[in-house]
């Protein structure tokens, strides 16, 4: 399949995956007394509504290149929420936190179950090249939820650890929201390979034998 073709589709896939990532943290806040996201129209589908020029193209064109095409990764603009209209501050803003990874989830779930039933037909060859899009989309969104969950701001696992940290550990949650983005670089570049045996046994799980990566 032509590259500049595969790219295009992996960069459609990118955005359309941040943007549902984004949606679903606005949804769960709206749900769970903040309307912030419905007041600013983050509630959509709109991509205009949520790019990044930076994250969610250029860089996802920088990584692609650099990598040769083996690794895409970007982000939408985060959709903001005030945590003082929730009922439970702490615990929705785990909960928040937790929906975005979850949502990814759930799509590469589908797309997974979706592959499996294509399977057996993949000597037809528009099934073959459907195929390999396919996996494109579970592996994209399967790398978007394990690395969302890691527990360094700003990426949401940080907000699921900090809704169950205990109150004696405040020290912890100051450090790591004055140096999480530090921590952040610092782990993209030399502890990214750390959560690829995850990201790779979940996308194995989800895919079965038509896994391609």
């Amino acid at each position: 399949m032509d590259q500049f073709l595969v790219l295009v589709f992996q960069l459609v896939v990118l955005i359309f995956s941040v943007m549902a990532h984004e949606v679903a943290h606005g949804f769960a806040a709206y749900r769970l007394g903040d309307p912030t996201a419905k007041n600013l129209g983050r509630l959509t589908l709109n991509p205009m509504k949520h790019l990044d020029p930076f994250g969610s193209i250029v860089l996802p064109v920088m990584l692609y290149v650099m990598s040769g095409g083996a690794f895409v990764m970007g982000w939408a603009k985060p959709v903001p929420y005030n945590p003082f209209n929730l009922k439970n501050p702490k615990l929705g803003s785990g909960i928040i936190g937790a929906v975005g990874p979850v949502s990814n989830l759930l799509i590469a779930v589908v797309f997974g179950l979706i592959l499996q039933i294509l399977y057996p037909f993949i000597t037809i060859p528009v099934v073959t090249s459907l195929i390999l899009l396919l996996n494109f989309v579970v592996y994209i969104n399967v790398l978007l939820a394990v690395f969302n969950l890691v527990p360094l701001p700003p990426l949401d696992g940080s907000g699921i650890l900090f809704a169950f940290l205990p109150t004696k550990f405040h020290k912890v949650q100051e450090f790591l929201t004055r140096y999480g983005f530090w921590l952040l670089i610092l782990f993209i570049f030399f502890g990214f390979q750390l959560i690829l045996p995850i990201i790779g046994s979940i996308y194995h799980l989800l895919t079965g034998p038509a896994g391609l990566f």
